[in-house]
């Protein structure tokens, strides 16, 4: 309980985290141990897709054989779940004019954007990814959802990947599994917001617009990665957590995970509305710890925090060709404004544009990202400014 105690005390050091309120489908329970080189566990079954928006989204896996980490380990079998919505449309050549891919964010799943803060402002007739004439595809990351993950039986002998590894992996399930080589958006949201300026830098004629929501286009600094390190160390250091192989979710390391989860996801305007008496914002936090303890899985929770390693698209940032428009939000504790970093950098991407979403005791802090009716608006605009590159 010692590593809790002190995290906890430390949290007023925390400006940094992904939206918890985004959480991944619960875990399956772990199957046995594997050898660093076997298969990675059949994905478990789910619940049939509710239609959004009078469409039932298509869930997929692609398997990518022999997949190389950039850390020189590899598996013989990567699996990426994912989910399509729509129809893809092909013109004469037989190229996809209509995609949209959707990122998500650390620890999350492409279900996150299943909820009606982000589906009822965007998919419907007339909106601005009108599902009857768009096709989306939300990919599972590596790490996350129905990916494969070290939950799956590898626990802590699962490859060391990072957002390279992410991004290279999730480029291949379009590429090669789906035949999608070119998008009309590449939208992410966090960690996928991350992703979109690596993508941009990387493939800058695959995409005619991106749209990138709560991050900053610097590397992983500051207090930003000082919440990372302790978390990480919050659970290598739980002797519960057994180097990986432990019975049951080590629970000093993850309550205090979770204690730190929750302030950085606090909006302060809306909380101090919200959680108006002792009781109400202390029931608040005892319902976070309980669903945080009973949907995350520690060794998925390490490795994906531990990711954002190899992270920083500022030395290109001039490589991005496609309009680029970043919006992040005045209360979002993981990227504060007061740094000035996002009007810096976004001055260097030819076609950037940032705009910063102000602080109300209706918004959500880092988790605006997810209510769509506050920044479609933007979108829309992106998307009637933008049109196929060739």
């Amino acid at each position: 309980m010692k590593l809790a105690t002190a995290l906890v005390c430390l949290l007023t050091w925390l400006a940094a985290c992904e939206d918890t309120r985004d959480l991944p489908a619960p875990r399956r329970a772990p199957a046995a141990p594997t050898g660093p080189g076997a298969p990675p566990a059949p994905a478990a079954p789910r619940a049939a897709p509710q239609p959004i928006a009078g469409v039932t989204p298509v869930p997929g896996d692609h398997t990518i054989k022999d997949f190389a980490f950039t850390s020189g380990e590899k598996l013989p079998e990567v699996r990426l779940h994912y989910v399509t919505l729509g129809t893809a449309k092909r013109d004469a050549a037989g190229r996809v004019t209509n995609a949209v891919v959707i990122l998500h964010g650390t620890t999350g799943s492409g279900t996150q954007f299943f909820r009606k803060q982000f589906t009822e402002p965007l998919f419907g007739p007339g909106q601005a990814l009108d599902l009857t004439h768009t096709y989306v595809i939300i990919p599972d990351a590596i790490g996350h959802g129905g990916s494969t993950k070290p939950s799956d039986g590898m626990h802590a002998k699962f490859p060391h990947y990072g957002y390279v590894d992410l991004v290279e992996s999730t480029h291949a399930l379009l590429v090669d599994g789906l035949h999608v080589d070119h998008l009309r958006l590449v939208l992410g949201t966090s960690m996928g917001c991350m992703h979109a300026f690596m993508w941009a830098e990387k493939w800058p004629a695959m995409m005619d617009a991106v749209m990138g929501l709560a991050c900053l286009p610097v590397a992983i600094t500051g207090r930003n990665r000082v919440w990372r390190k302790m978390l990480i160390d919050a659970i290598e250091q739980d002797p519960e957590w057994n180097h990986g192989e432990y019975t049951r979710q080590p629970r000093a390391a993850m309550q205090g995970a979770g204690a730190v989860f929750t302030l950085a996801n606090t909006a302060p305007l809306a909380d101090q509305k919200r959680l108006a008496t002792r009781e109400v914002a202390d029931q608040d936090v005892e319902d976070g710890e309980r669903a945080f303890a009973t949907t995350y899985d520690a060794n998925d929770l390490l490795y994906a925090v531990r990711a954002s390693f190899d992270y920083d698209p500022s030395p290109d940032l001039e490589k991005i060709t496609a309009p680029f428009l970043l919006v992040n939000s005045a209360d979002d504790f993981m990227n504060p404004p007061e740094l000035g970093i996002a009007e810096r950098e976004m001055k260097r991407v030819k076609r950037g544009r940032f705009v910063l979403l102000p602080a109300t005791d209706s918004t959500h802090g880092h988790g605006m990202h997810s209510w769509a009716a506050f920044w479609q608006g933007e979108l829309r605009k992106l998307l009637d400014s933008s049109g196929p590159r060739r």
